[in-house]
């Protein structure tokens, strides 16, 4: 028996629906909903525990999001032909789902919750990824698990000046931005994406478009656990509170974290400080009360510490490490500094700094992607590191963090923009991160930008990138702009905004207060430009404009394209004759197909010009085609009786047969009598001989005839290699043939 199904539909607006269902699936969550738009279905549950695990203090929010293969109708690839490991797509929407989620959970709740989206049926109309917040948040609504208000998440794209909710894929490779916006009914929480140099007025607009489509999902989603039933929420035991404690910590802290913040110091210096401080306050409590009190006092030292800091800010206009509001940390900057790398830079902004490197490839180098809902390749592509010893800890290595397949996607969409489309290369950018206080992402842009310009890669323009803060009490608001590591934790919103001089290429802000105005985004926004632009021109004087050439132990490129049926000949069997020509010439060689033309595209790269003009040359000379009538160079390169094989010499390997009767006017019985072998001498090109049906060459057409030449007569082509009349058919003695010669099969019955 099928139980009871519920559904709740949301109009787009433009005859698109999606809708939400819940009853029939995975009923043993907390929580489970299957959204549905076209063909595309989402399935996402929620389960938390019903007891925190004790001496945790913080909410242990685990998000995940799969995609499965047979969604799509597909296998996965691979030996063992079974999803393992989630892409970096899925772990980029994982992030996109905890950064809405994760700050709405009550901040005393500390039960394990899991949240898993999958992808159940994938249409190639629709992303899967635009509807994951959604599935998320509406499996919440229907669970009794704590939570403020139901959010969703949207994309919005602007294409030809339209702005669009959740495009398809199609429509989204001509949008000029493309972002995914997560808000409550109330309040915008998260905006992640990318934009090709969009204003900060375009970039509110598309928030506030895509925030109206917001609140409709939001709206759907109560009705929708109204419907069923919305649920009590459950009860759990909160943390400890204890407010003459709290009060105590503070008039003992406040004022002592306040003169420090004010002294402008290092984060080394300052974190002494602050560590000596909380010292002295836990030497006022007796043993006794700390074995009690002891996750109190850490606690309310750290809401004492956060609102010191906080008020000089709000209070003074100063900030921890003594600059104003709007100041930028000195940045020094140096590029070529690795020797044989083929490009790098480095950047340093206060105590942030990023070695950059570029390395330089063929398409056999390009990042391939083969997920149910996306394959391809990509030809320009980054990489983050964040290592330990950046922020002075030391920690196992566990492998790529989310977070740091976060922070590279956000650089590289900062600066994929700016490559050229018709750039040769695979470009492949690795940034190593080796020290961090405040927006290591941000560096990663900046020391890009200076290692592609060093590595030479023709960039249309430099960019940079900033992270901006807020500190905001609710009457008051500072923004903050190239925000420190404790700025982030302590301050309301993380902004990374990256351009170029004339606008916005992308961005990724995580706010945590509600109610954020736009008067105050938009300010934000623009505070960006300012340090974005001060940022750049530093850049720029440190590398102007992209080297003119590749360095020289980096690879040259050069491609060209070859008529599609002369492909395999370039090739030759097996592959015979294009590994020769790389032996040879040392070089790599790679033949694509254009999907558009048909034709070959080949992609020379070496060290060695010579080796890179010799395969150009082979090339050039299997394209060769003369023209009818005219005259070539050519060069002996075989000797036969009836004639020489030539060469030309713009297209050496592109043979002809110079027949003997061409050589000169007067007869020839010797070829070697005219030429040698390894002669150069010049021919006419005369075509197709309609007789022989081969090219034909001449070198006596293009020589004076001799005095009183008389041309031989034409053949009679009708006694062309014929008999006379004596000797013809009808005389070979047939008529004396015996007449009695019986047929065989007569014979045979006799």
């Amino acid at each position: 028996m099928i139980p009871k199904v519920f559904n709740q539909v949301i109009e787009l607006g433009d005859g698109r629906t999606i809708t939400l269902e819940t009853g029939k699936l995975a009923k043993q969550a907390d929580g489970s909903v299957v959204v549905r738009m076209g063909d595309t279905m989402l399935l996402a549950t929620v389960v938390s525990a019903r007891t925190a695990n004790p001496g945790i203090d913080f909410l242990p929010l685990t998000v995940d999001y799969r995609e499965k293969f047979a969604a799509a109708g597909r296998y996965p690839g691979g030996f063992m032909k079974r999803e393992a490991r989630p892409s970096n797509d899925e772990i980029l929407t994982m992030r996109l789902v905890d950064r809405v989620l994760r700050p709405l959970f009550p901040k005393d709740y500390h039960a394990e919750t899991q949240v898993m989206i999958q992808l159940m049926s994938h249409d190639e109309e629709v992303m899967p990824d635009a509807l994951a917040g959604l599935a998320a948040s509406a499996a919440i609504q229907l669970s009794d698990i704590p939570f403020e208000t139901p959010i969703s998440e949207v994309r919005v794209a602007r294409i030809n000046g339209e702005l669009v909710i959740n495009p398809s894929y199609a429509q989204l490779a001509e949008a000029d931005i493309d972002m995914m916006i997560g808000a409550s009914a109330d309040s915008v929480a998260m905006v992640e994406g990318e934009m090709d140099e969009v204003s900060e007025e375009e970039m509110a607009d598309a928030i506030k478009f895509a925030h109206e489509a917001i609140k409709i999902q939001c709206e759907a989603q109560v009705k929708l656990a109204e419907a069923v039933g919305k649920k009590e929420t459950r009860e759990y035991e909160g943390e400890r509170e204890d407010e003459e404690l709290a009060k105590k910590i503070h008039d003992f802290s406040y004022q002592k974290c306040y003169d420090i913040a004010k002294q402008g110091t290092s984060k080394q210096e300052r974190g002494k400080a602050f560590s000596e401080v909380k010292e002295a306050l836990v030497e006022t409590f007796t043993e006794e009360e700390i074995e009690e009190y002891g996750d109190l006092i850490g606690k309310y030292f750290g809401k004492a510490h956060k609102t010191a800091v906080r008020d000089l800010t709000l209070n003074e206009g100063l900030r921890l490490d003594g600059r104003k509001t709007t100041d930028i940390r000195p940045i020094w900057c140096e590029v070529d500094y690795l020797p044989r790398t083929h490009g790098s830079s480095i950047f340093t902004r206060g105590e942030t700094q990023a070695l950059a490197t570029v390395t330089l490839g063929t398409s056999r180098d390009a990042n391939m992607i083969d997920s149910p809902t996306v394959q391809g390749e990509e030809r320009f592509y980054l990489h983050y590191n964040f290592p330990p010893f950046s922020t002075g800890e030391a920690r196992p290595l566990r492998g790529t963090s989310r977070r740091e397949i976060g922070h590279g996607n956000l650089a590289q969409r900062a600066l994929k923009g700016m490559i050229p489309e018709d750039f040769p290369y695979t470009v492949r950018v690795v940034s190593e991160v080796l020290e961090s206080n405040g927006s290591s992402s941000m560096a990663t842009v900046c020391s890009g930008t200076m290692a592609l310009m060093d590595a030479g890669v023709s960039m249309k323009k430099p960019v940079s990138g900033i992270a901006m803060g807020l500190i905001s009490d609710g009457d008051k608001f500072a923004v903050l702009s190239d925000i420190l590591g404790d700025e982030d934790h302590l301050g309301d919103m993380d902004f990374k905004v990256t351009g170029t001089a004339d606008g916005i290429t992308a961005c990724q802000m995580d706010i945590k207060i509600k109610g954020l105005s736009y008067e105050i985004l938009v300010q934000a926004l623009k505070q960006a430009r300012d340090g974005r632009l001060h940022i750049l021109e530093k850049l720029t004087d440190t590398i102007a404009q992209p080297n003119a050439d590749v360095k020289p132990h980096a690879p040259k490129m050069i491609t060209r394209r070859i008529p599609n049926d002369l492909i395999g000949a370039f090739i030759g069997p097996g592959g015979k004759h294009i590994q020769e020509l790389q032996k040879d010439t040392e070089t790599t060689i790679v033949i694509n197909e254009d999907p558009v033309t048909e034709e070959g595209v080949v992609e020379i790269l070496g060290t060695n010009q010579e080796g890179i003009d010799a395969v150009i040359a082979k090339i050039e000379s299997m394209m060769f085609k003369p023209e009818k009538g005219s005259v070539y160079e050519v060069k002996v390169i075989k000797m036969l009786d009836f004639g020489a094989v030539v060469e030309y010499t713009e297209a050496p390997g592109n043979e002809v047969l110079l027949h003997v009767s061409e050589l000169a006017w007067e007869r020839t019985n010797n070829v070697s009598d005219v030429v040698k072998l390894g002669d150069i001498l010049d021919v006419k090109y005369f075509g197709i001989d309609p007789r022989t049906r081969k090219e034909k060459v001449s070198r006596k057409a293009i020589l004076p005839k001799p005095e009183g030449y008389v041309e031989r007569p034409p053949r009679d082509n009708k006694n062309r290699g014929g008999r006379d009349n004596n000797r013809g058919r009808d005389n070979r003695g047939r008529d004396n043939r015996r007449d009695d010669r019986k047929p065989r099969q007569e014979k045979k019955e006799e």
